[in-house]
């Protein structure tokens, strides 16, 4: 955990362990060399039930998620958009790798960053642009970790919250995604990402999943 009370530390390889059969049975627990990061808010869920499904089932990259929800909602998400995910979704947890084929939910109250050990860790310090989990915090500790093996995708949304980590993750190399206002539930988040860090593409879902897929090809 960095530096504050969270959640009960994971047994990290084990987290990918699965009964024969399972969808990630056969993941593997080195940590990936592609990461893809994903923010949103209003409408955010909505989106992802459009975009992870068209995700490839084989996709060689991580994906770590940032939706804003209330600190004291069930993390619910994870379940929710694994019926219809390309790719198994899992509650990160404290020291959990980051794994290719893999996508992992910020659990509600804590702040989700990837540290230079590429594993998850879990944070309660205070809110960023209001938020805890705060995309800005996700995008920023992702672009550090992985430089321009990164892809920032940001989604609908209210708040400004995901602009700045956009920004950082293009200064250090890697790509930025934001939806199309004009497709977006609503349009706050993806117009201050575009005025403040610019985009490698703005576009629709069904864009933004194809440019993914072809970032996650081996």
């Amino acid at each position: 955990m960095t530096g504050r009370a969270a959640a009960e530390p994971s047994r990290a390889v084990a987290a990918w362990t699965a009964s024969p059969g399972s969808r990630d049975a056969v993941r593997p627990s080195a940590p990936a060399e592609r990461l893809v990061v994903i923010g949103g808010s209003a409408g955010g869920p909505a989106a992802l039930l459009r975009l992870l499904p068209a995700l490839d089932p084989e996709l060689d990259a991580a994906i770590a998620i940032v939706i804003h929800v209330g600190a004291d909602s069930p993390d619910l998400l994870p379940s929710i958009l694994e019926a219809t995910s390309a790719l198994p979704v899992k509650l990160a947890t404290e020291r959990l790798p980051v794994v290719s084929g893999i996508v992992c939910i910020a659990p509600s109250g804590y702040h989700l960053l990837v540290g230079q050990d590429r594993c998850f860790a879990l944070s309660v310090d205070e809110k960023v642009c209001f938020s805890r989990p705060s995309i800005d915090v996700l995008f920023k500790s992702a672009g550090e970790a992985y430089r321009g093996a990164v892809v920032g995708v940001l989604l609908t949304g209210a708040s400004s919250d995901g602009a700045q980590g956009l920004k950082r993750i293009r200064e250090l190399g890697g790509l930025a995604l934001i939806q199309e206002p004009a497709e977006a539930e609503v349009d706050t988040m993806p117009r201050a990402a575009l005025e403040q860090a610019g985009a490698d593409l703005c576009a629709p879902l069904a864009a933004l999943a194809a440019r993914i897929n072809g970032f996650g090809r081996r």
